[in-house]
C-alpha cells in the first residue's frame, strides 16, 4: 500500500520553477531512491513533501492530502526530513540535538535515547560534546539519529553520502537498511547511484525537474542511459 503519493507536483523558488509535474509513489516499508544530476530537482522534491518550498499539485501521506499543512504539522504526522547540510545545531551538545529531533512529541525520551545509542554507541559516549566538533561523517550519523528520535513512519534522506568517505557511506546505508527492516519507510535522494540502487527496491530518475525514468532498481541498473550517466559503465 502506498504511504506517500505525489501527483503532478510543481515547485518554484520565486520566479524559477524547479519541479515540472513530478509524480511518484512510495509503498509502506520500502526504500525508494531518487537519482539525478545537480539541479535535477531531487532536493526540491523532498522540500515539497515537507513543505519548506512553495509547491502545487497533490501530495498524499497515508491517504491524507498534505495540502496547506505547515512543515511542523507534516513532521507531526510522522515524516522526518534529514536535509542536505544535516540541519544540526553545531553549538549544542549531541544529546540536545537528539532531543530537538523529538520536538513534536511529549513525555520521556529516555527509551528513545537508549535506542539511538544502541545503533550509534559512540553518540552515547560523546553525548556532551558539541555537534560542531564532529567530523562530516559523524555529523551525518547524528542527523540520522536526530530524525530517528521523531519516531517517523517516513524518513526523507537528502544526499547522505555527500562529501563522505566510502566506508562511512556504507555504514550509513547499513543503518538505513536496519531501520527499514524494522518497518521505517525511506525516500532517499542520492547522487551515488550505485549504492542507492543497491539499497532501494524502486528508483526514480529526475531530469530538469521531471521524472525521466522509474522502475525496479534492478531494471534501472541495466538501463543503458542510467549505466552511462550515473554508474559510469
Amino acid at each position: 500500500m502506498p504511504v506517500l503519493e505525489l501527483h503532478d507536483v510543481v515547485a518554484s523558488y520565486g520566479p524559477v520553477k524547479a519541479l515540472h509535474g513530478v509524480s511518484l509513489t512510495v509503498d509502506e516499508g520500502a526504500i525508494v531512491a531518487v537519482l539525478g544530476a545537480n539541479g535535477a530537482g531531487k532536493t526540491t522534491t523532498l522540500r515539497a513533501i515537507s513543505h519548506t518550498v512553495r509547491r502545487g499539485g497533490e501530495i498524499r501521506f497515508d491517504g491524507r492530502p498534505l495540502g496547506r499543512l505547515s512543515a511542523e504539522s507534516i513532521a507531526a504526522l510522522g515524516i522526518a526530513h534529514v536535509p542536505e547540510g544535516r540541519g544540526l545545531f553545531p553549538e549544542l551538545p549531541i544529546v540536545d540535538n537528539l532531543k530537538l529531533g523529538a520536538y513534536t512529541r511529549r513525555g520521556s525520551l529516555k527509551d528513545d535515547l537508549d535506542r539511538v545509542y544502541s545503533y550509534f554507541p559512540w553518540l552515547g559516549r560523546r553525548r556532551h560534546e558539541q555537534a560542531g566538533s564532529l567530523s562530516g561523517g559523524e555529523q551525518q550519523m547524528l542527523a540520522l539519529a536526530k530524525a530517528f528520535m521523531q519516531r517517523p513512519r517516513l524518513l526523507l534522506l537528502d544526499e547522505p553520502s555527500l562529501g563522505l568517505a566510502p566506508i562511512i557511506v556504507s555504514e550509513i546505508f547499513r543503518i538505513v537498511k536496519e531501520l527499514n527492516d524494522e518497518g521505517m519507510t525511506v525516500l532517499v535522494v542520492e547522487q551515488n547511484a550505485h549504492i542507492a540502487l543497491q539499497a532501494a527496491a524502486t528508483a526514480y530518475v529526475l531530469e530538469v525537474g521531471a521524472v525521466a525514468l522509474h522502475g525496479p532498481s534492478e531494471e534501472l541498473e541495466r538501463h543503458e542511459s542510467v549505466r552511462r550517466s550515473y554508474l559510469g559503465y
